[in-house]
């Protein structure tokens, strides 16, 4: 609930009943069970999907007829109306409803409809206001629930927000969405950077392995004088996958890994959230199965491609959807993470996976990959050459994601002074 702190002269404290006057409305949208849809109905359901913080997202793609959308007494909705969305996440998420059309939409039973009379309050006002932090907040301390949270539309109700004279409503939006206009343009570069930086990654990793990063002269489609092709299984001692049975949960042991624990985003292995096996099952585990440092996994099933570079003492065991490669002496354990990340090997693993609800790529053809080989020596120095890059890049990225941090923390800054009569 907002505290009734003080407000500027001719400010008051309202709530969404407040506002919504004789002609508007303030409802949850309309329970529509499955057997109530039909793909080639007429009117379209809009869901919690399409509901984003301040923007309608336009996702779903669910219908039912006109006539069985009377039939369920359903509410249309009408261009303008605000929608609440009543679960996460975020909860209390609302945005404008931009589409036209009279008795085409209707929207589910957790959404909020507000349909207000332009006289009380500016509809673009509200909205800011439901979205403004300490608003949410408010949401937050009433939601109830417990596997999924939800707020009601009876507690929505009881929140207040300021509620100043119609002109200065009118004010605080121009100058809100002035601020907001300025701001995306700097969210809209910062995305930008990201994924020029994505590109970039993605860039060094094959110039790497074509030898452009150590070899000045190097031409396209030519390899650098010392190098050859190679099948990936003539750089290792071992090319194999977890086991194929099914493991003997226990309460404690040795940690069981999948692909569930791989964090695609750092390519690093989640040991947090794993089940554990006993030690026998472990024990009798062949030794290509058992990782050991100086091991790199790759990801075979589903989201495939992904390695992971075991450069830590632990002992662990995983699923058949993840492969182990065991490098040789000759191979550069980091040298092999990174090849295994570029191009040339992904367009690979892409082009050789089979399958249609999970694309898997099969130990025989991971074996038969054919990658570029070049001596020990020029392998630590390819591997410096990358690290070096990537250290840049990561240096931008966590500035970058800084700045989009504090963006954000701006965009709630603005609603704030704007909602305490300190913007206008």
């Amino acid at each position: 609930m907002s505290e009734r702190r003080n407000l500027p002269k001719g400010w008051k404290w309202a709530s969404i009943p407040n506002v919504v006057g004789k002609n508007g409305l303030f409802l949850d949208g309309d329970w529509i069970e499955s057997k109530d849809q039909d793909v080639k109905g007429d009117v379209r359901l809009i869901q919690l999907a399409d509901i984003g913080d301040g923007n309608f997202r336009n996702k779903s793609s669910r219908f039912l007829t006109s006539k069985r959308a009377n039939e369920l007494r359903c509410t249309f909705l009408s261009e303008g109306d605000i929608l609440v969305a009543r679960m996460p996440d975020p909860i209390g998420r609302a945005c404008i409803f931009p589409l036209k059309g009279r008795n085409k939409y209707v929207t589910a039973v957790d959404v909020a409809i507000i349909r207000t009379e332009e006289e009380i309050v500016n509809n673009k006002y509200l909205l800011y206001s439901i979205n403004n932090l300490e608003f949410r907040n408010s949401i937050e301390d009433l939601q109830s629930g417990t596997t999924r949270k939800r707020i009601s539309r009876k507690n929505l109700s009881i929140l207040e927000f300021p509620l100043p004279p119609k002109p200065t409503q009118l004010a605080i939006v121009s100058k809100i969405e002035e601020l907001f206009s300025e701001l995306d343009k700097g969210i809209e570069q910062l995305k930008a950077a990201q994924l020029q930086l994505k590109t970039y990654r993605k860039a060094v990793l094959k110039w790497a392995f074509e030898g452009k990063l150590t070899n000045e002269n190097v031409k396209d489609g030519e390899l650098p004088e010392g190098w050859r092709i190679l099948k990936l299984k003539e750089l290792a001692e071992e090319i194999s996958d977890g086991d194929h049975q099914a493991p003997p949960k226990s309460t404690s042991g040795v940690p069981f890994i999948t692909i569930s624990n791989i964090n695609k985003d750092n390519n690093r292995i989640d040991f947090s959230d794993t089940f554990s096996v006993n030690k026998e099952y472990y024990v009798s585990l062949k030794i290509n199965r058992k990782p050991l440092k100086g091991d790199v996994l790759y990801t075979v099933t589903g989201s495939f491609g992904i390695p992971i570079l075991i450069d830590f003492e632990k002992e662990f065991c995983f699923q058949r959807h993840i492969g182990l490669i065991r490098p040789l002496e000759t191979t550069n354990q980091k040298w092999l993470y990174y090849l295994l990340q570029s191009p040339k090997v992904y367009n690979q693993a892409k082009s050789t996976a089979t399958g249609t609800a999970q694309k898997t790529v099969a130990l025989s053809s991971l074996r038969n990959f054919e990658v570029p080989f070049c001596s020990k020596e020029e392998q630590a120095k390819i591997v410096q050459e990358i690290e070096s890059r990537l250290s840049v890049a990561d240096k931008m990225e966590e500035s970058t994601t800084q700045s989009l941090q504090q963006a954000e923390a701006l965009r709630q800054s603005i609603l704030k002074k704007a909602f305490e009569g300190r913007l206008v």
